[in-house]
Protein backbone atom coordinates (compact mmCIF):
# COMPACT_ATOMS: atom_id res chain seq x y z
CA UNK A 1 0.00 0.00 0.00
CA UNK A 2 1.28 3.67 -0.69
CA UNK A 3 2.35 5.73 2.56
CA UNK A 4 3.28 9.06 2.79
CA UNK A 5 3.89 11.54 5.32
CA UNK A 6 3.15 14.86 6.41
CA UNK A 7 5.64 16.68 8.92
CA UNK A 8 4.29 20.14 10.80
CA UNK A 9 7.13 22.31 10.69
CA UNK A 10 5.66 25.62 10.60
CA UNK A 11 5.21 27.13 14.64
CA UNK A 12 7.11 29.88 15.73
CA UNK A 13 8.21 28.32 18.93
CA UNK A 14 8.55 31.45 20.97
CA UNK A 15 9.22 29.40 24.04
CA UNK A 16 12.59 28.54 22.81
CA UNK A 17 13.50 32.31 22.96
CA UNK A 18 15.64 31.96 19.76
CA UNK A 19 16.13 33.62 15.94
CA UNK A 20 16.35 29.71 15.32
CA UNK A 21 13.41 28.04 14.16
CA UNK A 22 12.37 25.74 17.05
CA UNK A 23 12.85 22.75 14.33
CA UNK A 24 16.56 23.57 13.34
CA UNK A 25 17.72 22.98 16.86
CA UNK A 26 20.04 20.17 17.23
CA UNK A 27 19.41 16.73 19.20
CA UNK A 28 22.96 14.81 19.70
CA UNK A 29 24.26 16.98 16.97
CA UNK A 30 21.20 17.09 14.47
CA UNK A 31 18.25 19.41 13.47
CA UNK A 32 15.01 18.17 15.34
CA UNK A 33 13.25 18.19 12.00
CA UNK A 34 16.02 16.08 10.23
CA UNK A 35 15.79 13.59 13.18
CA UNK A 36 12.28 13.04 11.99
CA UNK A 37 12.79 12.55 8.36
CA UNK A 38 15.86 10.09 8.50
CA UNK A 39 13.82 8.30 10.60
CA UNK A 40 10.83 8.02 8.15
CA UNK A 41 13.47 7.48 5.51
CA UNK A 42 14.71 4.44 6.94
CA UNK A 43 11.11 3.24 6.74
CA UNK A 44 10.97 3.35 3.37
CA UNK A 45 8.76 5.99 2.88
CA UNK A 46 10.13 8.53 0.10
CA UNK A 47 6.66 10.67 -0.18
CA UNK A 48 7.42 13.10 2.74
CA UNK A 49 6.23 16.93 2.75
CA UNK A 50 6.62 19.57 5.16
CA UNK A 51 4.75 22.47 6.16
CA UNK A 52 6.59 25.28 6.56
CA UNK A 53 5.40 28.81 7.92
CA UNK A 54 7.42 30.80 10.52
CA UNK A 55 11.36 30.81 9.94
CA UNK A 56 10.10 28.97 6.27
CA UNK A 57 13.23 29.68 3.79
CA UNK A 58 15.70 29.21 6.76
CA UNK A 59 13.75 25.63 7.57
CA UNK A 60 14.38 25.11 4.39
CA UNK A 61 17.77 25.82 3.95
CA UNK A 62 18.44 23.08 6.67
CA UNK A 63 16.69 20.30 5.47
CA UNK A 64 17.42 20.85 1.20
CA UNK A 65 19.90 17.68 1.76
CA UNK A 66 16.93 15.37 2.77
CA UNK A 67 15.33 15.73 -0.85
CA UNK A 68 11.62 16.35 0.75
CA UNK A 69 8.27 18.63 -0.31
CA UNK A 70 7.30 21.86 1.43
CA UNK A 71 3.87 23.18 1.52
CA UNK A 72 3.25 26.85 3.39
CA UNK A 73 1.30 27.51 6.00
CA UNK A 74 1.43 31.14 5.81
CA UNK A 75 -1.06 32.04 8.99
CA UNK A 76 -0.60 29.74 11.77
CA UNK A 77 -3.85 29.02 12.23
CA UNK A 78 -3.73 25.62 14.07
CA UNK A 79 -2.82 21.82 13.50
CA UNK A 80 -6.12 21.64 11.21
CA UNK A 81 -5.23 23.92 9.21
CA UNK A 82 -1.80 23.14 8.68
CA UNK A 83 -2.98 19.42 7.11
CA UNK A 84 -5.37 22.00 4.46
CA UNK A 85 -2.43 23.47 3.45
CA UNK A 86 -0.54 20.32 2.59
CA UNK A 87 -3.70 19.46 0.49
CA UNK A 88 -2.31 19.60 -2.99
CA UNK A 89 0.46 16.96 -1.66
CA UNK A 90 -2.38 15.07 -0.98
CA UNK A 91 -4.51 15.04 -4.00
CA UNK A 92 -4.78 12.18 -6.14
CA UNK A 93 -3.10 9.47 -3.75
CA UNK A 94 -4.87 6.65 -2.49
CA UNK A 95 -3.86 5.05 0.61
CA UNK A 96 -1.87 6.03 4.05
CA UNK A 97 -0.18 9.11 4.86
CA UNK A 98 0.99 9.67 8.20
CA UNK A 99 1.62 12.81 10.31
CA UNK A 100 4.53 13.74 12.44
CA UNK A 101 5.86 16.70 13.88
CA UNK A 102 8.52 18.40 13.46
CA UNK A 103 9.65 19.12 17.07
CA UNK A 104 9.27 15.54 17.75
CA UNK A 105 12.79 13.86 17.36
CA UNK A 106 12.74 11.61 19.41
CA UNK A 107 10.14 9.02 17.48
CA UNK A 108 11.95 5.59 16.61
CA UNK A 109 11.80 3.47 13.00
CA UNK A 110 10.10 0.71 15.69
CA UNK A 111 7.29 2.73 16.31
CA UNK A 112 6.88 4.52 13.06
CA UNK A 113 6.35 0.55 11.66
CA UNK A 114 4.36 -0.29 14.50
CA UNK A 115 2.13 2.67 13.41
CA UNK A 116 1.42 1.94 10.00
CA UNK A 117 1.40 -1.49 10.47
CA UNK A 118 -1.57 -1.55 13.46
CA UNK A 119 -3.77 1.56 11.07
CA UNK A 120 -3.11 -0.66 7.77
CA UNK A 121 -4.11 -4.25 9.08
CA UNK A 122 -7.31 -3.08 11.26
CA UNK A 123 -8.44 -1.03 8.56
CA UNK A 124 -8.47 1.75 10.21
CA UNK A 125 -9.47 5.51 8.57
CA UNK A 126 -7.29 6.74 11.20
CA UNK A 127 -4.96 5.88 14.39
CA UNK A 128 -3.66 7.92 16.93
CA UNK A 129 -0.22 7.82 18.78
CA UNK A 130 -1.37 7.98 21.95
CA UNK A 131 0.80 7.66 25.69
CA UNK A 132 -0.10 7.55 29.36
CA UNK A 133 1.27 10.16 31.14
CA UNK A 134 0.93 10.16 35.05
CA UNK A 135 0.85 13.84 34.96
CA UNK A 136 -0.46 14.54 31.40
CA UNK A 137 -0.29 18.65 32.01
CA UNK A 138 -1.43 20.25 28.80
CA UNK A 139 -1.56 17.13 26.69
CA UNK A 140 -4.67 16.74 24.37
CA UNK A 141 -6.89 14.01 25.92
CA UNK A 142 -8.02 10.89 24.27
CA UNK A 143 -11.47 10.12 25.08
CA UNK A 144 -13.01 6.75 25.33
CA UNK A 145 -16.32 5.42 24.94
CA UNK A 146 -17.65 2.46 27.34
CA UNK A 147 -16.51 0.01 24.79
CA UNK A 148 -12.95 1.26 25.16
CA UNK A 149 -12.98 2.98 21.34
CA UNK A 150 -11.55 6.14 20.62
CA UNK A 151 -14.52 8.64 20.53
CA UNK A 152 -12.40 12.24 20.33
CA UNK A 153 -9.48 13.94 21.27
CA UNK A 154 -10.20 17.06 23.82
CA UNK A 155 -7.05 19.70 23.53
CA UNK A 156 -6.31 20.64 27.23
CA UNK A 157 -7.48 23.86 26.87
CA UNK A 158 -11.36 22.59 25.73
CA UNK A 159 -11.35 19.77 28.42
CA UNK A 160 -13.86 19.89 31.39
CA UNK A 161 -13.82 18.71 34.85
CA UNK A 162 -13.37 14.87 34.11
CA UNK A 163 -11.29 15.33 30.75
CA UNK A 164 -8.95 16.64 32.44
CA UNK A 165 -7.88 13.81 34.93
CA UNK A 166 -7.78 11.24 31.86
CA UNK A 167 -4.29 9.77 31.59
CA UNK A 168 -4.49 9.18 27.84
CA UNK A 169 -2.72 11.80 25.93
CA UNK A 170 -2.16 12.34 22.20
CA UNK A 171 1.09 12.98 20.78
CA UNK A 172 0.25 14.95 17.67
CA UNK A 173 1.01 12.12 15.33
CA UNK A 174 -1.41 10.06 13.48
CA UNK A 175 -2.19 7.66 10.11
CA UNK A 176 -5.10 8.73 7.62
CA UNK A 177 -6.31 7.04 5.17
CA UNK A 178 -5.56 9.49 2.38
CA UNK A 179 -9.35 9.58 0.96
CA UNK A 180 -11.08 9.79 4.27
CA UNK A 181 -8.83 12.89 5.35
CA UNK A 182 -9.22 14.92 2.52
CA UNK A 183 -13.25 14.36 2.78
CA UNK A 184 -12.92 15.44 6.25
CA UNK A 185 -11.00 18.70 6.49
CA UNK A 186 -13.00 20.67 4.53
CA UNK A 187 -15.64 20.04 7.90
CA UNK A 188 -13.11 21.71 10.22
CA UNK A 189 -14.36 24.72 11.56
CA UNK A 190 -12.50 26.70 14.57
CA UNK A 191 -15.51 26.97 16.90
CA UNK A 192 -13.56 26.60 19.84
CA UNK A 193 -11.30 28.59 22.97
CA UNK A 194 -8.44 29.53 20.08
CA UNK A 195 -10.22 29.79 17.18
CA UNK A 196 -8.33 27.73 15.53
CA UNK A 197 -8.42 24.64 13.12
CA UNK A 198 -7.61 21.94 15.37
CA UNK A 199 -6.56 18.41 13.58
CA UNK A 200 -7.60 16.53 16.21
CA UNK A 201 -11.30 17.09 15.56
CA UNK A 202 -10.86 15.23 12.10
CA UNK A 203 -10.69 12.26 14.88
CA UNK A 204 -15.06 13.11 16.05
CA UNK A 205 -16.21 13.87 12.78
CA UNK A 206 -14.56 10.06 11.33
CA UNK A 207 -16.92 8.85 14.38
CA UNK A 208 -19.71 10.85 13.99
CA UNK A 209 -19.46 9.32 10.24
CA UNK A 210 -18.97 5.60 11.20
CA UNK A 211 -15.52 5.44 10.64
CA UNK A 212 -12.89 3.04 12.77
CA UNK A 213 -10.50 4.87 14.70
CA UNK A 214 -7.65 3.22 16.56
CA UNK A 215 -5.36 4.01 18.70
CA UNK A 216 -1.55 3.05 19.36
CA UNK A 217 -0.07 3.55 23.02
CA UNK A 218 4.05 3.90 23.00
CA UNK A 219 6.21 4.55 25.77
CA UNK A 220 6.29 8.82 26.55
CA UNK A 221 9.88 9.30 25.46
CA UNK A 222 8.69 8.11 21.73
CA UNK A 223 6.34 11.24 21.41
CA UNK A 224 8.41 13.68 23.42
CA UNK A 225 8.72 17.36 21.60
CA UNK A 226 10.20 20.43 22.09
CA UNK A 227 9.00 23.63 22.91
CA UNK A 228 11.84 25.37 25.02
CA UNK A 229 15.25 24.95 25.87
CA UNK A 230 14.75 22.77 28.73
CA UNK A 231 12.54 20.48 26.96
CA UNK A 232 15.83 20.73 24.61
CA UNK A 233 18.12 19.40 27.19
CA UNK A 234 15.87 16.72 28.27
CA UNK A 235 15.04 15.46 24.68
CA UNK A 236 19.52 15.49 24.57
CA UNK A 237 19.78 13.31 27.69
CA UNK A 238 16.74 10.83 26.04
CA UNK A 239 18.77 10.24 22.58
CA UNK A 240 22.18 10.45 24.09
CA UNK A 241 21.33 7.62 26.49
CA UNK A 242 19.86 5.46 23.54
CA UNK A 243 22.91 6.78 21.36
CA UNK A 244 25.37 5.35 24.20
CA UNK A 245 23.22 1.95 24.80
CA UNK A 246 23.18 0.90 21.69
CA UNK A 247 27.53 1.54 21.15
CA UNK A 248 27.90 -0.47 24.66
CA UNK A 249 25.60 -3.09 22.79
CA UNK A 250 27.44 -3.50 19.69
CA UNK A 251 30.76 -4.26 21.97
CA UNK A 252 32.24 -0.63 22.74
CA UNK A 253 33.20 0.29 26.37
CA UNK A 254 32.21 3.23 27.68
CA UNK A 255 33.57 3.87 31.12
CA UNK A 256 30.27 6.39 32.57
CA UNK A 257 27.78 6.32 29.63
CA UNK A 258 26.60 9.67 31.57
CA UNK A 259 29.32 11.70 30.65
CA UNK A 260 30.16 10.94 27.44
CA UNK A 261 28.92 12.86 24.61
CA UNK A 262 27.98 11.13 20.76
CA UNK A 263 26.47 12.27 18.28
CA UNK A 264 23.73 10.36 16.41
CA UNK A 265 25.54 9.42 12.93
CA UNK A 266 28.91 8.21 14.75
CA UNK A 267 30.33 5.45 14.30
CA UNK A 268 32.64 3.23 16.65
CA UNK A 269 34.26 -0.17 16.90
CA UNK A 270 34.38 -3.14 19.15
CA UNK A 271 36.68 -2.99 22.38
CA UNK A 272 37.38 0.53 21.69
CA UNK A 273 37.75 2.60 25.45
CA UNK A 274 35.86 5.81 25.75
CA UNK A 275 36.47 7.31 29.09
CA UNK A 276 34.59 10.17 30.60
CA UNK A 277 33.90 13.67 29.11
CA UNK A 278 34.62 13.24 25.42
CA UNK A 279 32.67 14.90 22.77
CA UNK A 280 32.32 12.84 19.61
CA UNK A 281 30.74 15.16 16.55
CA UNK A 282 29.58 14.73 13.04
CA UNK A 283 30.15 11.29 11.45
CA UNK A 284 33.05 9.93 12.48
CA UNK A 285 34.38 6.38 12.52
CA UNK A 286 36.47 5.37 15.33
CA UNK A 287 37.77 1.33 14.50
CA UNK A 288 38.25 -1.14 16.58
CA UNK A 289 40.73 -1.25 19.89
CA UNK A 290 41.11 2.10 19.81
CA UNK A 291 41.60 4.14 23.51
CA UNK A 292 40.07 7.71 23.92
CA UNK A 293 41.43 8.89 27.67
CA UNK A 294 39.32 12.22 29.25
CA UNK A 295 38.94 15.53 27.69
CA UNK A 296 39.28 14.43 24.04
CA UNK A 297 36.79 16.25 21.10
CA UNK A 298 36.71 14.36 18.10
CA UNK A 299 34.72 15.63 14.88
CA UNK A 300 34.25 14.51 11.33
CA UNK A 301 37.10 12.03 11.38
CA UNK A 302 38.35 8.97 10.59
CA UNK A 303 40.17 7.17 13.69
CA UNK A 304 41.97 3.70 12.45
CA UNK A 305 42.61 0.49 14.83
CA UNK A 306 44.44 0.69 17.84
CA UNK A 307 45.23 4.21 18.21
CA UNK A 308 45.31 6.24 21.43
CA UNK A 309 44.23 9.76 22.19
CA UNK A 310 44.53 12.06 24.76
CA UNK A 311 42.84 15.33 25.56
CA UNK A 312 42.58 17.02 22.30
CA UNK A 313 41.37 18.42 19.61
CA UNK A 314 40.59 16.18 16.03
CA UNK A 315 38.72 18.57 13.39
CA UNK A 316 37.76 16.59 9.93
CA UNK A 317 41.04 14.62 9.31
CA UNK A 318 42.38 11.00 9.26
CA UNK A 319 44.13 9.52 11.77
CA UNK A 320 46.41 5.61 10.77
CA UNK A 321 46.68 2.58 12.95
CA UNK A 322 48.48 2.48 16.20
CA UNK A 323 49.28 6.18 16.30
CA UNK A 324 48.84 7.98 19.16
CA UNK A 325 47.85 11.58 19.45
CA UNK A 326 48.43 13.96 22.58
CA UNK A 327 47.89 14.98 25.17
CA UNK A 328 46.93 18.78 24.49
CA UNK A 329 47.29 17.86 20.42
CA UNK A 330 45.33 20.04 17.93
CA UNK A 331 44.73 18.58 14.89
CA UNK A 332 43.26 20.46 11.82
CA UNK A 333 41.22 20.31 8.99
CA UNK A 334 42.26 18.23 6.28
CA UNK A 335 44.85 16.58 8.11
CA UNK A 336 45.95 12.88 7.13
CA UNK A 337 48.21 10.93 9.75
CA UNK A 338 49.71 7.93 9.09
CA UNK A 339 50.05 4.75 10.83
CA UNK A 340 52.29 4.05 13.96
CA UNK A 341 53.09 7.79 14.11
CA UNK A 342 53.40 10.43 17.71
CA UNK A 343 51.99 13.30 17.89
CA UNK A 344 52.65 14.47 21.29
CA UNK A 345 51.92 17.37 23.68
CA UNK A 346 51.34 20.66 22.68
CA UNK A 347 51.72 19.61 18.40
CA UNK A 348 49.29 21.28 16.42
CA UNK A 349 49.08 19.89 12.81
CA UNK A 350 47.09 21.52 10.23
CA UNK A 351 46.00 20.21 6.37
CA UNK A 352 49.34 18.45 6.41
CA UNK A 353 50.24 14.84 5.87
CA UNK A 354 52.58 12.57 7.92
CA UNK A 355 53.78 9.60 7.10
CA UNK A 356 54.12 5.91 8.78
CA UNK A 357 56.38 6.01 11.75
CA UNK A 358 57.19 9.77 12.03
CA UNK A 359 57.61 11.34 15.60
CA UNK A 360 56.39 14.81 16.28
CA UNK A 361 56.53 14.73 20.07
CA UNK A 362 56.18 18.15 21.60
CA UNK A 363 55.80 21.77 21.29
CA UNK A 364 55.47 21.78 17.53
CA UNK A 365 53.59 23.71 14.63
CA UNK A 366 53.11 21.92 11.46
CA UNK A 367 50.69 23.70 8.31
CA UNK A 368 50.42 23.02 5.18
CA UNK A 369 53.08 20.23 4.81
CA UNK A 370 54.18 17.10 3.18
CA UNK A 371 55.92 14.68 5.53
CA UNK A 372 57.80 11.43 4.82
CA UNK A 373 58.11 8.23 7.04
CA UNK A 374 60.11 7.81 9.89
CA UNK A 375 60.94 11.31 10.17
CA UNK A 376 61.69 13.07 13.95
CA UNK A 377 60.91 16.46 14.58
CA UNK A 378 62.20 17.77 17.56
CA UNK A 379 61.12 20.19 20.15
CA UNK A 380 60.07 23.90 19.13
CA UNK A 381 59.75 22.68 15.50
CA UNK A 382 57.59 25.02 13.36
CA UNK A 383 56.56 25.19 9.85
CA UNK A 384 56.35 28.46 8.65
CA UNK A 385 53.59 28.52 6.12
CA UNK A 386 52.23 32.04 6.22
CA UNK A 387 53.95 35.07 4.36
CA UNK A 388 51.01 37.49 5.68
CA UNK A 389 49.16 37.08 2.10
CA UNK A 390 48.80 33.59 1.04
CA UNK A 391 50.02 29.65 2.64
CA UNK A 392 53.02 27.70 1.23
CA UNK A 393 53.76 24.60 1.45
CA UNK A 394 56.42 22.44 2.82
CA UNK A 395 58.05 19.16 1.63
CA UNK A 396 60.18 16.99 3.91
CA UNK A 397 61.17 13.31 2.70
CA UNK A 398 61.65 10.30 4.43
CA UNK A 399 63.62 9.34 7.34
CA UNK A 400 64.81 13.25 8.04
CA UNK A 401 65.78 14.67 11.29
CA UNK A 402 65.14 18.11 12.24
CA UNK A 403 66.38 19.52 15.67
CA UNK A 404 64.87 21.81 17.85
CA UNK A 405 64.14 25.10 16.94
CA UNK A 406 64.15 24.57 13.63
CA UNK A 407 62.33 27.27 11.08
CA UNK A 408 61.22 25.73 7.81
CA UNK A 409 59.88 28.70 5.78
CA UNK A 410 57.68 27.83 2.96
CA UNK A 411 58.00 27.58 0.58
CA UNK A 412 60.77 24.68 1.14
CA UNK A 413 61.57 21.29 0.59
CA UNK A 414 63.65 18.69 2.58
CA UNK A 415 64.97 15.77 0.97
CA UNK A 416 65.24 12.55 2.57
CA UNK A 417 67.96 11.54 4.70
CA UNK A 418 68.70 14.68 5.74
CA UNK A 419 69.67 16.42 9.52
CA UNK A 420 69.11 20.20 10.03
CA UNK A 421 71.15 21.14 12.84
CA UNK A 422 69.15 22.04 16.23
CA UNK A 423 67.91 26.30 16.19
CA UNK A 424 68.59 26.56 12.41
CA UNK A 425 66.18 28.32 9.92
CA UNK A 426 65.49 26.79 7.03
CA UNK A 427 64.70 29.01 3.76
CA UNK A 428 66.70 26.88 0.69
CA UNK A 429 66.21 23.05 -0.58
CA UNK A 430 68.03 20.61 1.55
CA UNK A 431 69.39 17.94 -0.38
CA UNK A 432 69.33 14.30 0.05
CA UNK A 433 71.74 13.03 3.02
CA UNK A 434 72.95 16.67 4.06
CA UNK A 435 73.16 18.30 7.29
CA UNK A 436 71.65 22.08 7.15
CA UNK A 437 73.05 24.30 9.53
CA UNK A 438 71.49 27.79 9.18
CA UNK A 439 72.46 29.94 12.46
CA UNK A 440 74.68 32.55 13.58
CA UNK A 441 78.10 31.73 14.88
CA UNK A 442 78.83 31.70 18.23
CA UNK A 443 80.95 34.13 19.82
CA UNK A 444 82.06 34.40 23.39
CA UNK A 445 83.52 37.96 24.43
CA UNK A 446 85.67 37.08 27.43
CA UNK A 447 85.01 39.36 30.39
CA UNK A 448 82.05 41.04 28.83
CA UNK A 449 80.27 41.50 31.72
CA UNK A 450 82.51 43.08 34.23
CA UNK A 451 83.77 44.94 31.81
CA UNK A 452 79.87 46.43 31.75
CA UNK A 453 78.90 46.31 35.35
CA UNK A 454 76.23 43.89 34.54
Amino acid sequence: MYKCTIILAAGQGSRMKSDIPKMLHKVCGKEMINHVIDTLRKCDIEDIDVVIGNGAEKVKAGTESRKVQYSVQKEQLGTGHAVMCAEDFLKGKKGTVAIFVGDGPLITKTTVEKLFSYHEENQYSATILTSIMENPAKYGRIIRNEENQVEKIVEFKDCNEEEVKVKEINSGMYCFDIESLLSTLSKLNNNNNQGEYYLTDVIEILKKEGKKVGAVDVPVDEITAVNSKVELAVAEEIMRKRINKKHMENGVILIDPNNVYINCDVEIGKDTIIYPNNVIEGKTVIKDNCTIYPGCRIKDSVIEENVTIQSSVIMESTVGKETTVGPFAYIRPQSVIGNKVKIGDFVEVKKSQIGDGTKISHLTYIGDAEVGKNCNFGCGTVVVNYDGVNKHKTIVGDNSFIGCNTNLVSPVEVESNTYIAAGSTITEKVPENALAIARARQINKENWVKKNNK
